[in-house]
């Protein structure tokens, strides 16, 4: 039943996320939303708060999985869970709406927190998916604890995940360096222009797949692990 609702609850934030990602566009992108993005179009305030909402939206989602859990490892679970049925619904709501992403290989903006991340929509797809299948592994054996070194290719997935996706912007940062004044709510005009001229050509698949090879490692190692001792159990039991 918790699945159910938490199911319930991603579809409708992916559908409230969706439709103020379409009043943006049809705001400051009226024509057609493809990189360069000339985000000196979208006021340096709106692009604060954008910030911020976007933290918002993680907090919501850990508050629900909180919420919904009573361990840790279930909390995370119900987490990944939530968050990856968001994604993955955010894009088929606009896809509903404006017809947008044209395919999965189209590039995105996926956050802006603590950078841009950007990749082909593809790739946070795979992920969601994969943060599903853990999920799913975790909640059916929850009695079972994710060990150390488990813990460990999971983390490294996550590192990896996150360079693939700000490649190119850190060094973006490098160069012109970036600045917030949550004071002000501006941001650095150099990186602006900067971000405004730039178009992704190619996207790291090579520390996509190593991070992707490491998650499906740990999701296989507990599952394996936790079967293991659920047969064990069940031939002391009879």
């Amino acid at each position: 039943m918790k699945v159910i609702l938490l199911s319930a609850f991603s579809l409708a934030m992916a559908f409230v996320e969706a439709t103020v990602v379409v009043y943006l566009r049809k705001l400051y992108f009226p024509g057609n939303f493809i990189f360069p993005i000339d985000v000196s179009a979208i006021p340096s305030q709106v692009l604060a708060i954008e910030w911020i909402r976007e933290a918002c939206t993680i907090i919501m989602l850990l508050v629900i999985a909180v919420l919904a859990g009573k361990k840790f490892q279930d909390k995370f679970a119900y987490f990944i869970y939530s968050f990856a049925i968001w994604d993955i619904f955010y894009y088929i709501w606009l896809r509903i709406m404006i017809s947008w992403p044209s395919s999965l290989m189209t590039w995105d903006v996926l956050f802006l927190i603590p950078i841009t991340w950007v990749s082909p929509v593809l790739a946070p797809v795979l992920v969601s998916c994969t943060m599903i299948a853990l999920a799913i592994v975790i909640l059916r054996a929850s009695r079972q604890k994710i060990i150390h070194s488990e813990w460990i290719l999971l983390i490294s997935s996550v590192v990896l995940f996150y360079i693939s996706f700000v490649w190119d912007y850190s060094f973006l940062l490098l160069k012109k360096g970036f600045l917030v004044k949550f004071t002000e709510l501006t941001i650095n005009p150099a990186l602006l222009n900067a971000i405004s001229n730039y178009t992704p050509t190619t996207y790291h698949w090579e520390i996509f797949i190593l991070a992707e090879i490491l998650a499906l490692l740990a999701i296989f190692s507990f599952y394996k692990r936790t079967k293991s001792k659920r047969r064990t159990h069940k031939r002391e039991i009879s």
